[in-house]
This record gives structure tokens, C-alpha cells and sequence, in this order.
């Protein structure tokens, strides 16, 4: 694209202005014009004072002798000077060592393979809950509250929350356990992070009895849980979100007005300006018929103020962790 534009500005400026307005080296330019001839490489002829294919071949067998082969080269050419011999250096030692292929390390290197990335669908409310940890601020310095909080990713309703003064895997189970049995419904899956309280041995068997499939984000990457951690954003960046709660009484009094709100008055934009609780349990197609119902009025009473009839924003009909590809919503149907 550049040299496209370089060819048509070249005739109309001088070379100069036009690899300035282009932001191209004039070097560059030059030494395309007038490209330097390929040089072939010679070989490296061999030095006078290489070894031979018999020292060569010595070394080796200094560093093959049975009392050397666990022993690294400069541990070798230590016990060989002591011995009176010098067969060679120690930077030569390693490079027949590499020749050979025997110069490698030793030790067993960790591998770490590839997190699978987590893919979930919900297309109605309780199919997939969403839950994490963020701390609160208490009243003195390094002092914090722990707040678990479940969110359903489709409806953004909040089931349950808990603010704690210390986080533990059989807080977590607890809390996951009381918030299934307070709305009667075990959601399909439930997806976190890679926290000590969501990875516990307690959490996934509980899991496992009530039949919920278990999720995880891949480490080190916070968008494989958005959900949480935009509620937890909204939460933070809420207007009456104190510097420090003076106790956990007054931690717990804002989450419950907070979550209150969040659920029953804050129209979200991705659920069509509805509140959570309307999507979750199912009053939102009625409200967004009323919408159009007082926009139909609207638009009969001033129809020159619109472009075009206006309708209320759409309802959802999905969402997601990742948008699931066709492989990945075959394995969820079977």
C-alpha cells in the first residue's frame, strides 16, 4: 500500500518530502533501487590448531567414562587436570558434546498444556450461573471483606450473595448450596474462576451430587468471566460505594440495597432496558409489549418526529462464556 502510494506521489514531490509524508526510509527506498549482489557464503576453512578426529574422539571417551557420565563438562576438566591430562577446554568439551547430540538438560522441565476454553451457551434463564470473589474494603488499612455473589448469565440476575470476613472452601460450598436451595433450581452449569474456594474438593463434590456440570476460566484470563466481574464493576463503580465500610454490618446492609436494586430497578442494556428480574422471571415480554403499545401512541399522536415507526429494544435470546462453536454445541446437546 505504501509503495502503491510512493509511485504516485514520487512524480508530483521530490524523494525526500514523499518518505517523509509516507513515513518511509529513505535508505530503504536507495537500497531497493540498487540492490547489493548475494554473496555466497564460503565455508569456514578449518583452524590450524582444531583437533584432530582421534583427540576428538579422546575427549569423548574422557567424558563416556563411566565415573564422568552423570558430571557436567567443567566438572570433568577439573578431576582430568588434577589427573595430569588436559584433553581440551571446557567450551570445547560442550561443542562435541552438542555434535553428538548428548549436551541437553537433564532435568525433568515441567510441561503445561493448554487450558481448554470454556465455551457456555444459556438460552433461558438457570441454565448457566456465573460466581466469584471480590473483596471489600473495611475499616482499616489491609482489612477486607470477602464478597461471594452468583450471577445468571442470561437473565444478570443475582440468586445470592454473601459478604464474609474471610474466604474458605466450606464458606464457598455453603453459600453455593444455600443460594440452589433458596430458588428451588439447580442451574445446568456454574462457571468461576481458578480460585482455591472454586477449584476445592468440597465445592466440585457438591457439584457433582446436584448434578451441575462444573466450568473454569483459563488462567490468567478474567474474560473468560465477564459476568461477575462486570457486576462486580457496577457494584464498585456505584455511586454510593464508600471508601471503606466501617464494619461488616455495613457491608452487608450496601450489598443487600445494592443487589436489591441491581435485580429489581436497574434497566440493563443488554436485556433490551429490562431489569434482571423481569428477564428471569419471565414479566418482560408483557413490559416490552406495553413499550410498544405507549410508542405505537407516540408515533400516531407526532409522526413527523420519527423516521420510521419506533419499537421497544429487543428482548435476548442468548448469551454466553465464549460463544460455543458448532462442535462445542453438538457436545452440549448430547
Amino acid at each position: 500500500m505504501t509503495e502503491a502510494a510512493f509511485v504516485e506521489l514520487r512524480p508530483l514531490v521530490k524523494t525526500k518530502r514523499a518518505c517523509q509524508l509516507l513515513g518511509k526510509p529513505r535508505a530503504t527506498h536507495y537500497r531497493r533501487l540498487r540492490p547489493g549482489a548475494v554473496r555466497e557464503r564460503r565455508p569456514r576453512p578449518t583452524p590450524p590448531n582444531a583437533l584432530s578426529p582421534a583427540e576428538r574422539q579422546a575427549v569423548l571417551d574422557a567424558l563416556h567414562r563411566p565415573e564422568h557420565a552423570d558430571l557436567p563438562p567443567a566438572q570433568v576438566w577439573a578431576r582430568l587436570i588434577d589427573e595430569g591430562t588436559y584433553p581440551a577446554s571446557i567450551s570445547t568439551m560442550y561443542r562435541l558434546l552438542r555434535q553428538v547430540g548428548e549436551s541437553r538438560d537433564r532435568r525433568r522441565q515441567r510441561t503445561h498444556p493448554a487450558r481448554t476454553k470454556p465455551q457456555l451457551l444459556a438460552s433461558a434463564p438457570n441454565e448457566v450461573w456465573s460466581w466469584d470473589l471480590t473483596k471489600l474494603p473495611g475499616p482499616a488499612r489491609h482489612e477486607f471483606y470477602e464478597l461471594y455473589a452468583v450471577i445468571d448469565i442470561f437473565s444478570r440476575y443475582v440468586p445470592g450473595w454473601l459478604v464474609a470476613p474471610a474466604k474458605s472452601a466450606e464458606l464457598a460450598e455453603a453459600f453455593i448450596a444455600e443460594t440452589i436451595a433458596r430458588n428451588g433450581v439447580a442451574p445446568r452449569s456454574l462457571h468461576a474462576d481458578r480460585g482455591s474456594s472454586m477449584t476445592s474438593k468440597p465445592v466440585a463434590q457438591l457439584l457433582v451430587d446436584l448434578g451441575v456440570a462444573r466450568s473454569h476460566s483459563r488462567p490468567h484470563v478474567s474474560n473468560d468471566n465477564p459476568y461477575s466481574e462486570a457486576s462486580f464493576k457496577t457494584l464498585k463503580y456505584f455511586p454510593e460505594f464508600p471508601e471503606r465500610f466501617g464494619s461488616i454490618h455495613d457491608a452487608r446492609a450496601f450489598c443487600g440495597a445494592f443487589f436489591t436494586y441491581y435485580n429489581h430497578e436497574h434497566h440493563h442494556g443488554a436485556l433490551g432496558l429490562h431489569t434482571p428480574a423481569s428477564v428471569h422471571f419471565g414479566t418482560a415480554t408483557e413490559i416490552r409489549a406495553s413499550r410498544a403499545m405507549v410508542l405505537d401512541g407516540a408515533y400516531a399522536a407526532n409522526p413527523n418526529r420519527f423516521a420510521k415507526p419506533p419499537v421497544p429494544p429487543r428482548l435476548p435470546t442468548a448469551a454466553w462464556i465464549n460463544e460455543p462453536t458448532p462442535e462445542a454445541l453438538i457436545q452440549t446437546k448430547r
